[in-house]
């Protein structure tokens, strides 16, 4: 069903959860606000924003090398406490986002580090490519900013599908990670290297390959 805009907002202040969870929520209970707070809570997500204001320092620097060594990736997740950080939930969590990273290789972890000028240069191609379609301009504009979440859902982390639950982004299990582990958790940085990156070679589908290591 639709949701009211107000209704949304309100969750959202009485919760602290993200915007598209508050509407998700509100979804799943036909409108009831109240409803809509409790699966908010059984879900962990309005728990998980109380936490994440809290400063992060600890944690670990994952390692994932894919195999054959044809693919490699360093991330790096903190935590509050070292305590945490070595355990084996925080630790799995973090072989989980240094592997989905391997296969679907974002350029950013969220939204806000993408370059201003990258995403200028990305509306000209769509707003472009648009117009080529022969769409009417009066409607491109909307359809440039459609287009553009996508290009976050594909390039930025944060955004992107998991790759062992597609219904989850990784921002709703970074969210679930928060409210079971109870600290505050902040996926700070990766760096992905390819063998061959650059250079004309056969195109591999890691995503497939992953997931059959994942698999086994």
């Amino acid at each position: 069903m639709a949701v009211n805009a107000s209704a949304v907002k309100e969750i959202r202040e009485k919760t602290g959860a993200g915007m598209l969870d508050c509407k998700k929520a509100l979804e799943e209970a036909n409108g009831d606000l109240d409803k809509a707070i409790v699966l908010l809570r059984e879900k962990g997500l309005a728990a998980a924003a109380n936490k994440a204001g809290r400063t992060a320092t600890e944690g670990t620097v994952e390692s994932y090398i894919h195999a054959g060594g044809k693919i490699g990736v360093l991330v790096e997740i903190n935590c509050e406490t070292d305590f945490v950080g070595k355990t084996d939930q925080f630790k799995e969590f973090a072989r989980d986002i240094a592997m989905h990273i391997a296969a679907t290789n974002p350029l950013y972890v969220r939204r806000e580090e993408v370059p201003s000028d990258a995403i200028e240069k990305e509306k000209e191609i769509l707003k472009a490519q648009a117009l080529n379609e022969g769409k009417p301009e009066k409607i491109v504009e909307k359809m440039v900013e459609g287009r553009i979440s996508k290009y976050y859902e594909e390039f930025c982390l944060m955004e992107q599908s998991f790759i062992k639950d597609p219904d989850k982004t990784i921002s709703t299990l970074l969210k679930e990670k928060i409210s079971t582990i109870g600290e505050n958790i902040t996926i700070r940085r990766f760096a992905r290297f390819e063998l061959g990156e650059g250079l004309e070679k056969k195109q591999d589908n890691f995503v497939e390959e992953v997931m059959a290591q994942v698999n086994k």
